[in-house]
């Protein structure tokens, strides 16, 4: 049952133990006793979960097993609130409770949720309904690791307690100890999504202003490997499409996986996901790509305009499946990718659009009611509305001063580059511009950066050229440093 089995990470295979048991293998995980990575116990530091009486010969039942021990989620709420909340994220503290369950399920995948109903079970002492609903997981989802060391754990649990987690009575299995530890970090940040929520209707923080045609909006949080999926309830309005400001409503979050190093990437083969402000490029189509690459690939344009104003290096970031054989990999698992369940990215397929939807990666996520980013939003809204106008009157020497003197495209920097700018002009003559479909996203770290995608349309025109620029704040004032066709 032990035997070796290669996972891959990334681009490349690495030798694992496999703790996955296959149907014919099930009935034998008791005698060595399971593995349980649920949402509690030893994932989040609790020393025992269904400890053995000393003073008993005979193991209770199972039924008396799950009764007379700590809940499990009881136990992970209050490890979980014991410590310190985030001090900026803007995230809630959530009850594990049936209505706030009925809330948050329907926006996870459906294994997830379905694992997650197992817990429940579990933790309301209902344990033969749990072992059922955890046998069909499995029979479903069979790769699911999670799900099947939960089964064997409840297997286990109508012959003998369960005791320490992790502590695998079978020798053979000491050589999983990694990948047991990946799988509670997994557990633990599948359990944090749950008990740590977004208030309702708030937005993580780059999100300034969508425009009508980014139906989508995806947002990725690496510190909690949650990947936020939100619709522009605007672009059902038109009427509100020349209004600044985000209508977003979270309508999925899933679990992710990122680099094996983690994040902030810098250079080639460093094996981090990038943190920045990027949008899909194109959709790849799986049946064209190795098994690695699971249900398909969504390319990002990493690296982008600050990205390359840093030097930073590397090509080919995707937000893509995972392989056959791991219905979801470890936390930090790929070559830089953001990798997601099949299952979660055929969802995720099916709903956004190339080039239109714009996907954050930060190493934590801060979220705001859309109205706290309003002095932002007037901030930097002064500033494009100065370019606007200023380029509408030809006026160049003012135009070039909302220039940055680090302004380069595709190797050229600003002073090869401003001819363009005045040809431009001429040839437009008197007539006003126009900016239509307007996204702000902003970016914060050492500098404050402002990813801008516009149509620019001059009066009297039917069609325009889209265009997207990138400002820095420099000395207290927006600059552009970036501007070419999308």
């Amino acid at each position: 049952m032990l035997g070796r089995r290669f996972f891959q990470r990334g681009h490349a295979g690495v030798a694992t133990a496999s703790l996955t048991p296959g149907p014919a293998n099930l009935q034998r995980l008791a005698p060595w006793g399971a593995v349980a990575v649920l949402m509690g116990a030893g994932t989040l530091g609790v020393n025992a979960w269904l400890a053995p009486d000393a003073e008993h010969d005979v193991a209770p039942s199972a039924a008396a097993i799950t009764t007379e021990a700590p809940s499990l989620l009881t136990s992970a709420m209050a490890k979980i609130q014991g410590d310190p909340p985030p001090s900026v994220s803007g995230l809630v503290p959530q009850p594990i409770s049936d209505d706030a369950l009925a809330q948050t399920l329907p926006k996870l995948g459906r294994a997830e949720a379905r694992l997650i109903g197992v817990y429940h079970l579990i933790g309301q002492a209902r344990p033969r309904e749990a072992l059922r609903e955890a046998e069909a997981l499995v029979r479903d989802h069979p790769n699911f690791q999670l799900a099947q060391l939960v089964l064997g754990d409840l297997l286990t649990m109508q012959t003998r307690p369960v005791g320490q987690l992790g502590d695998v009575a079978d020798t053979k299995a000491l050589a999983a100890g990694e990948q047991l530890k990946e799988l509670r970090e997994q557990s633990r940040r599948r359990l944090m999504a749950l008990t740590e929520r977004p208030p309702e209707g708030s937005v993580p923080t780059q999100f300034l202003t969508l425009a009508t045609q980014s139906r989508h909006a995806i947002a990725v949080d690496a510190s909690r490997s949650r990947l936020y999926l939100f619709e522009n309830t605007k672009a059902s309005n038109s009427g509100e499409g020349t209004k600044l400001g985000s209508r977003m409503k979270l309508v999925a979050d899933y679990y992710i996986s990122v680099g094996l190093s983690g994040v902030d990437k810098l250079i080639e083969g460093d094996l981090r996901t990038p943190l920045g402000v990027y949008y899909i490029t194109s959709s790849l189509d799986p049946n064209k790509l190795p098994d690695l690459y699971g249900a398909g690939a969504l390319p990002i344009n990493y690296p982008n305009a600050l990205d390359l104003k840093r030097g930073k290096t590397g090509s080919g970031i995707w937000l893509h499946g995972s392989p056959s054989e791991q219905f979801a990999r470890p936390p930090q698992a790929s070559e830089g990718c953001v990798v997601l369940s099949n299952p979660d990215l055929q969802s995720l397929l099916a709903k956004v659009s190339i080039r239109t939807t714009p996907v954050v990666i930060a190493s934590e996520l801060h979220w705001v009611q859309p109205e706290a980013l309003d002095l932002d939003r007037q901030q930097f809204q002064e500033s494009l509305e100065a370019w606007r106008s200023l380029k509408s009157a030809g006026d160049l020497e003012q135009l070039k001063a909302l220039y940055s003197d680090r302004f380069t495209i595709q190797g050229q920097k600003l002073a090869d580059w401003w001819p363009r700018v005045e040809s431009e002009i001429k040839s437009k003559g008197s007539r006003e511009l126009q900016i239509k479909d307007l996204s702000v996203l902003q970016w914060r770290d050492q500098d404050q950066t402002m990813v801008v995608t516009f149509g620019e349309v001059a009066e009297g025109a039917r069609r325009g050229t889209t265009k997207r620029q990138y400002w820095i704040r420099e000395d207290a004032q927006w600059k552009i440093f970036y501007e070419g066709p999308v």
